[in-house]
């Protein structure tokens, strides 16, 4: 119970939606984690990172040591789709914070058309579909120069639309530029 002369602090639940962009260590992850450790609530990191080298299994190490111990994990590298409707599947969903759209672009593009066209699809499903908060880890592709060779484009392509239609799903965007937020929408 709250003193008389303070109100009662109580965390409300509010479905949001969520879109973090920015560049090549912009602290775009570093402020999608702080937006989640502020709302008070449940999180589960969606891990979309494979570890196909030593380097990148090192990253992925230091990525989840730097979590807070509470925080749940649920690796989606892709079936992204799936995995949201199970977490939803909870009486009380949590709070998601999934890192990245890049990296889990990059899996689908490594799988055949089918695989990314359907797995895209029930994604983008999902995130409207989802009872609880997201938070969506994206790299902005559209400031940077145009690849030199056709995976290149098509990945620069694919990552632009699917920004644009996370944009058009979530309720707030905001861009992180050298650890500065940036608000676009909300």
């Amino acid at each position: 119970m709250a003193p008389a002369d303070q109100p009662e602090r109580r965390v409300v639940l509010v479905r949001e939606r969520v879109l973090v962009l920015g560049g090549i260590r912009s602290g775009k992850t570093a402020l999608a984690e702080s937006m989640v450790s502020e709302s008070g609530l449940p999180v589960v990191y969606v891990a979309t990172a494979t570890a196909g080298d030593e380097e990148m299994a090192a990253r992925i190490k230091r990525h989840q040591d730097s979590r807070p111990a509470g925080w749940g994990l649920c690796e989606a590298p892709v079936e992204l789709g799936s995995a949201l409707e199970r977490l939803n599947g909870d009486p009380e969903p949590p709070q998601l914070l999934i890192d990245c759209m890049s990296l889990w672009l990059s899996n689908l593009l490594c799988a055949d058309d089918d695989v990314f066209t359907r797995e895209r699809a029930a994604f983008l499903d999902a995130v409207q579909t989802y009872s609880g908060s997201l938070v969506i880890v994206s790299n902005e592709v559209g400031l940077g120069t145009i690849g030199m060779d056709p995976l290149t484009r098509r990945f620069c392509d694919e990552l632009g639309w699917l920004n644009q239609a996370l944009a058009q799903a979530c309720d707030r965007v905001v861009m992180s530029v050298a650890g500065l937020p940036l608000v676009l929408k909300g």
